[in-house]
């Protein structure tokens, strides 16, 4: 149950995060809340391998949502980089 948690914090971060770093994302608003995800599931990782989180909880909202603005910038600056990716 706790990675269908994760994923459905991430949902929620990854649209919180579309809407805290509005702009053209190339792949929209669905890459965006998959990257939310992502930020997530690096969120609960990162907060267990430092011991904010026991094994078997997962980030919180706002863990999530810093985690998810991450990943979204970094994502933006690869695109930006990348000709071949935008397509």
């Amino acid at each position: 149950m706790g990675f269908i948690w994760t994923i459905i914090i991430g949902l929620i971060a990854g649209a919180i995060a579309k809407f805290i770093m509005p702009g053209r994302d190339p792949g929209g608003i669905i890459v965006t809340i998959l990257l939310g995800i992502v930020g997530a599931l690096v969120a609960t990782w990162l907060g267990q391998a430092i011991g904010w989180y026991r094994a078997g909880e997962g980030a919180g909202l706002i863990g999530a949502v810093v985690g998810a603005i991450i990943i979204l910038v970094v994502y933006r600056m690869v695109v930006r980089r990348d000709p071949a990716i935008r397509g």
